[in-house]
């Protein structure tokens, strides 16, 4: 599987596990939901999370992603994952970009951006590296 085919089938199926790394090395693995943006995959995420503090000490992460049926069609994608925090110029607009990825339209954007900057949103980029699953 190439990994344009799978980021095909992550931009129409948003439900997804991701892999990373705990210091001591073990699995932390979180459900959550993901789309595409320019080639990458992206994920709104709290800056306080496990799977923020992974990324920045081991960007290496695997994602599964599976239909709404659960069994069936799914993906696996492995590559190297930034995190763009509100420090950096853009990032509510890349998570107003990330909601449309995802979810659509929001009834009220400026609510949205108010609510990302109050839960200290960030975006989670994944560039693949290598794409298996069954399509």
């Amino acid at each position: 599987m190439t990994t344009d085919e799978a980021l095909a089938f992550i931009a129409d199926n948003s439900h997804a596990v991701l892999a990373t790394r705990r210091r001591d090395g073990s699995l932390q693995m979180s459900p959550l939901n993901a789309g595409v943006i320019d080639g990458d995959i992206v994920i709104s995420s709290r800056l306080r999370l496990a799977k923020v503090r992974n990324i920045r000490r081991e960007p290496e992460v695997s994602l599964l992603v599976i239909t709404d049926r659960f069994y069936g069609r799914w993906v696996q994608v492995d590559g190297e994952a930034e995190v763009v925090d509100q420090s950096q110029p853009g990032t509510l607009d890349l998570l107003v970009e990330v909601y449309r990825a995802i979810a659509g339209e929001h009834p009220d954007w400026d609510e949205y951006r108010a609510a990302m900057i109050k839960d200290e949103r960030v975006v989670i980029r994944i560039r693949p590296r290598r794409a298996s699953g069954q399509l």
